[in-house]
């Protein structure tokens, strides 16, 4: 069998797969599951600043509220302590998994602006987070938001988050990017060690029988794998920043694929949530098996073998077939 051991931003991780940010994080049962299953490392769901603003405030409007009201129905009012607004309960829970698996886990933060960004990242920190994902997606909606101010925005923000603390720091993005080397690049300059490749978004359908907005969770399944695989292998030896893919890897050929594309790690959620922990076993044995069968002895011979520019013909016209191949353009 190939040796998975491997390192991600600096931490000794025994697999390469990573239990990926999802509600997973809130069951702890299934968690020590999956790390005895084979996960390396854990990411826990992302704390998302905009929602504890939005508490903060329901919290506020709730108090004032009662502010008329005279002292004896006061009296019966709790007490400002049992009000936990914030970041309490996430850290609360960071702590708890620091303590309870033998594998890293990592935080992630998704903020909306630069000083909350900074604020938690050092709370994190202090509360024992081996590493930050930052999970970057601001969405467009004003006219006068250009892709330049947005993507300038966005490496003020990985700035400000490095500089704040001295725990690695990797950057999680979306797709939609429309020169993807040319920012991974700044974000490298930005001080993170790094990327997440890529983001998958709750997409709201629209239920024409009753006229509303449809909220549903979708998998995801392997046919999304192929764009994180021409990503990562297209910035294979263009980057510093160590790469893991998240999306789309359901199979032992699929973490195959996105090893020898470039990847580090690979970030596993959807198959755990149809699965459970028993997917991570499944996943890890067809890996190892088959990298062995391709004669890889370990991790570091098979990364990134089938990369860009180790592809078996990297004439340009070879690499847009492969750019195609990984598509699935026809």
């Amino acid at each position: 069998m190939t040796d998975l051991t491997t390192r991600w931003l600096g931490l000794d991780l025994h697999s390469p797969l990573v239990v990926g940010a999802s509600p997973l994080t809130d069951d702890l049962d299934a968690l020590k599951a999956c790390v005895d299953a084979g996960a390396g490392a854990v990411v826990m769901h992302s704390l998302f600043e905009e929602q504890l603003v939005a508490e903060q405030m329901a919290a506020h409007r709730f108090i004032d509220s009662r502010i008329n009201m005279d002292a004896e129905a006061r009296s019966f009012f709790p007490g400002s302590e049992l009000f936990e607004m914030g970041s309490g309960s996430y850290l609360k829970r960071l702590e708890q998994l620091q303590g309870a698996l033998d594998v890293p886990v990592i935080a992630s933060l998704n903020g909306i602006s630069p000083g909350g960004w900074v604020q938690h990242a050092g709370e994190l920190e202090n509360a024992g987070a081996s590493a930050i994902e930052l999970n970057l997606y601001d969405l467009a909606t004003d006219p006068a938001d250009t892709a330049a101010t947005l993507e300038q925005r966005q490496l003020d923000v990985v700035r400000s988050v490095v500089k704040q603390v001295s725990i690695p720091v990797s950057v999680k993005l979306s797709p939609f990017y429309s020169a993807l080397p040319a920012f991974v690049a700044s974000v490298e300059a930005a001080g993170a060690r790094g990327l997440v490749l890529f983001n998958r978004f709750y997409q709201p359908d629209i239920d024409l029988d009753q006229l509303i907005l449809s909220r549903e969770l979708v998998l995801s399944s392997s046919a999304e794998l192929p764009l994180r695989l021409h990503a990562v292998a297209m910035l294979f030896n263009r980057t510093g920043l160590e790469m893991a893919v998240s999306g789309g890897v359901h199979t032992g050929d699929d973490a195959a694929k996105a090893l020898l594309s470039g990847a580090t790690v690979v970030q596993v959620v959807s198959a755990l949530l149809a699965e459970g922990p028993q997917a991570l076993a499944r996943i890890s044995d067809a890996m190892s098996r088959r990298l062995r069968g391709m004669g890889y002895n370990t991790l570091s011979e098979a990364r990134g073998a089938l990369s860009l520019d180790n592809a078996p013909d990297s004439q340009t016209w070879e690499r847009l077939n492969y750019a195609r191949l990984l598509h699935g353009w026809h």
